[in-house]
């Protein structure tokens, strides 16, 4: 026994007719394809379903998997209590599966309840497992639940952990399918959930097309932009998804896709064709040639801040002399510097100084880039593996001067506010903030400074340093 049936199914609730109340005949072709992997799973009759959601209860530094007897869930936050399921969850092999990843480095948690009662939090069956199983229980009740929620690693990490998966199904002799259950591009039209981008049906066209060939290498070289501007939640649950399928030929059925309401919702069938080679190698060889590209970035304080935190969690030692590449504007000046950590556009790492607390602008960087991978109290310690999926910007802050409300522009200056003894900073040009209210309440809020206050004013500007893609 093994995996034997792969599927990338999305999750709109509005498809299930207590939802959708007759808004889900807007998306009846995504209904039918729901309906058409129901009955190819009824007739292959798994045991067990994995499904990988990304609606979970996620973790930033593991990937999440249920541990207790049974999940259950509704969807009274969609207007529809009476949707309800109660799995049995596969704890076995649950623990096979972290038990390997732990032996392969890759962090994995087991949540019960018991666990997340630390994070204020209970187990259940989110929306992005149950709006696929809802489908195939209309046909098919006889199995056992991995409920898995992916944590945003990087792409190998992703991909050898559905290795991890196929490995656990295959030593327990398992009989199992595999769901990848995500969403695709959330900015398909201006009235969608998000505001439009041409990048969002733009990773539609070229993640379907791409897994429909089987081409697993041309997924993961779907270049970064697009996808951090997609805006969208199915691209790792299918990493893990391409990583229970390494070793083999394989193509794609697409049995649907439509993006009535401004997000892509594709429906696809995998076909294992033969048997192949494994292609980590080539994975891990590509990965390594953009960790190169990366370290050898042409602006030097963005190359700077990589070497210095990259240096630090491969070998464990401080960047303690400067590299030839540092300008002597750089060692001979000294600045505030932020120095700021994205991951697929979301932030992963921001620490700064408003005023220079070293020798020089260098120093700072350095400083900084240790502090924002190690130190930042709103995220986990970043990773060695993350450092190929991460892009690095420094700021370097001009001398703050006294300012007025009238005197600020969002886009030009940031803004720091000071009220007995305490501070709040933001940066200029940040996304979403478009008006000089939004950027003092925010700021305000940051420095735990109430509106009504007396609070004093200074304002900043930038040099922006941002790695090359």
């Amino acid at each position: 026994m093994s995996l034997k049936g792969f599927y990338l199914l999305p999750h709109p609730p509005i498809v299930l007719p207590e939802v959708g109340k007759g808004e889900e005949k807007k998306i009846l072709k995504t209904s039918t394809g729901f309906h058409d992997v129901a009955k190819d799973i009824a007739q292959k009759a798994p045991k067990t379903i994995i499904l990988v959601t990304p609606h979970g209860i996620m973790f930033q530094d593991a990937i999440a998997l249920a541990y207790e007897d049974v999940i259950s869930g509704s969807m009274k936050n969609f207007g529809a209590p009476g949707v309800s399921m109660k799995l049995e969850i596969h704890k076995p092999l649950t623990e096979k599966i972290c038990e390997l990843a732990s032996e392969e480095d890759i962090p994995t948690v087991m949540l019960t309840n018991s666990l997340l009662k630390n994070y204020r939090a209970v187990l259940n069956l989110d929306h992005g497992a149950m709006v696929p199983l809802y489908f195939i229980d209309r046909y098919y009740k006889d199995y056992k639940l991995v409920h898995i929620t992916y944590a945003p690693f990087g792409d190998i990490d992703l991909y050898k952990f559905g290795i991890i998966v196929r490995k656990a199904v295959d030593e327990m002799n398992e009989d199992a399918v595999f769901i990848a259950s995500g969403d695709l591009s959330h900015r398909l039209k201006e009235d969608g959930p998000y505001e439009y981008s041409p990048f969002g049906p733009k990773f539609d066209s070229q993640f379907l097309d791409r897994l429909e060939k089987g081409d697993v290498t041309g997924v993961l070289d779907i270049d970064r932009e697009t996808v951090i501007n997609a805006g969208e939640c199915g691209r790792r649950s299918v990493l893990i998804l391409l990583g229970a399928l390494d070793g083999k030929k394989f193509n794609g059925t697409l049995l649907s896709y439509e993006g009535t309401f401004g997000v892509g919702y594709g429906v696809m069938k995998f076909n294992v064709l033969s048997d192949d080679v494994s292609r980590m190698e080539q994975l891990e060889a590509k990965m390594r040639a953009s960790r190169m590209k990366r370290m050898n970035q042409k602006d030097p304080y963005v190359r700077l801040a990589r070497e210095s935190l990259t240096k630090f969690l491969t070998e464990g030692e401080k960047l303690n002399n400067l590299p030839d590449y540092v300008t002597e504007e750089m060692k001979n000046n000294r600045r505030g510097v932020f120095v700021s950590l994205k991951k697929f556009g979301e932030l992963r790492g921001c620490i700064g100084t408003i005023y220079p607390t070293t020798e020089s602008i260098a120093e700072e960087i350095i400083r900084n880039a240790l502090e924002a991978g190690l130190n930042d109290p709103r995220f986990s310690e970043v990773r060695k593996e993350e450092l190929p999926d991460i892009d690095f910007s420094v700021d370097v802050l001009t001398e703050p001067e006294p300012a007025t409300k009238e005197d600020l522009n969002p886009k030009e200056y940031g803004v720091i506010v000071n009220s007995k003894g305490k501070t709040g900073l933001l940066l200029p040009d940040l996304e979403g903030v478009n008006t000089v209210e939004d950027q003092l309440s925010i700021a305000l809020r940051k420095a735990g400074i109430k509106p009504h206050e007396d609070y004093t004013i200074m304002r900043f500007r930038v040099i922006r340093h941002k790695e090359e893609q």
